[in-house]
């Protein structure tokens, strides 16, 4: 069946996509989180006038197409909306043939071991040992992401000495038996991201995400290349020539692609295909409790070479206000420290008809 019409509903940080096809068959798809208003106008703009009239189920064929078409402008705008469009036909194909999408892709139903991750750097580190450890007796996480340094900080922390505290003591807070990461999120030079790894490899910490400017490939295998601990990263790359040359020069220990900044679950396959091929765990990136997070539960499922667990963001409405009344029913709840991926169709998810009518509506149909 042909695609025939894309509908859009958006606000400034979500934008839900309706794809629907010649027989009336539809599916619900998301475009990456944040200025997701001007993602929809890429959408229409440049993703819609080149799909139309494409088989659904050809969905690779299609997103290589509109890379062709709008070659000029290979960023990461295009990708995200180009993820808008995968998704919602990766929904539509579940719905048709009453499947999970994680059964569409070799997996099956089932829980997933999550970590907590936190968002936060304006909190000291004694308040975040507590409300993690309030978490872990909660939901029973046995893994906990949090931040050092200062986002891209050119060596600097968020405030001085915070990395330094911070690190022993979660690890005395939590012992020996909750594993713990930690995103520096571009901050270091390769010499300061070092010295900082070794402090992290003797307080236990065992997954050291963004240690270097994720743009600078070279500083970031130095470190990789200089530390025992796991190196991570990949979360903003959305070109597949980044992608093969950060696991063809082994850049990083564990890749993290994000299904939306990537351009949608088909290529985000075959990143971790070609990880596969050259022996790396995936573990997405999955931030904020929109539909990415759900996403990345049906590939973890069904991938071969998923990694330790699901990054499962814990912030709530004071940071993440945007987040409220998303969906008819709640897709993530955590008992023991997993997520559970059903047996529903698709994505297992309905967006929230209150949220919908609230939201900007803008539709392109097939001429």
């Amino acid at each position: 069946m042909k695609l025939v019409k894309l509908e859009t509903f958006s606000n400034e940080f979500v934008c839900f996509v309706r794809a629907t096809a010649e027989d009336g068959a539809q599916g619900w798809g998301q475009v990456a989180p944040y200025c997701a208003d001007i993602t929809a106008q890429v959408l229409h703009r440049q993703v819609a006038p080149h799909v139309f009239g494409l088989e659904c189920d050809a969905i690779d064929a299609m997103l290589d197409l509109v890379r062709d078409r709008e070659h000029k402008f290979p960023g990461a705008y295009l990708r995200r909306a180009m993820g808008g469009v995968d998704t919602a036909l990766w929904d539509m194909r579940g719905r048709r043939e009453g499947k999970p999408v994680c059964a569409l892709i070799g997996g099956t139903p089932g829980r997933v071991r999550a970590y907590g991750s936190s968002m936060k750097r304006d909190i000291t580190p004694r308040d975040e040992a507590a409300r993690l450890l309030r978490l872990r007796d909660e939901q029973g996480f046995d893994a906990f992401k949090f931040r050092i340094g200062a986002e891209v900080g050119r060596d600097r922390d968020e405030w001085p000495g915070r990395t330094e505290e911070i690190v022993p003591t979660m690890r005395r807070a939590m012992g020996d038996d909750v594993a713990l990461l930690v995103d520096a999120n571009s901050c270091y030079s390769p010499a300061r991201a070092i010295e900082v790894g070794r402090m992290l490899q003797d307080n236990g910490i065992s997954h050291y995400e963004e240690p270097c400017p994720y743009w600078e490939f070279a500083q970031t295998k130095e470190v990789t290349d200089a530390l025992g601990i796991d190196i991570t990263g990949g979360e903003q790359d959305c070109m597949m020539e980044r992608w093969q040359t950060m696991i063809g020069d082994r850049v990083v220990d564990v890749i993290q692609p994000d299904i939306c900044y990537l351009g949608g679950l088909s290529r985000t396959l075959r990143v971790a295909r070609m990880a596969e091929t050259a022996g790396l765990p995936v573990t997405p990136h999955a931030a904020n409790l929109s539909m990415v997070t759900l996403f990345t539960m049906h590939l973890l499922r069904a991938i071969p070479n998923a990694g330790k667990y699901l990054e499962f963001s814990i912030e709530g409405l004071d940071y993440y206000p945007w987040q409220q009344g998303l969906f008819t029913s709640d897709p993530y709840r955590i008992e023991d420290g997993h997520a559970t991926v059903t047996d529903a169709p698709g994505w297992g998810v309905e967006v929230s008809p209150d949220w919908l009518a609230q939201a900007q509506y803008w539709a392109t149909e097939a001429e």
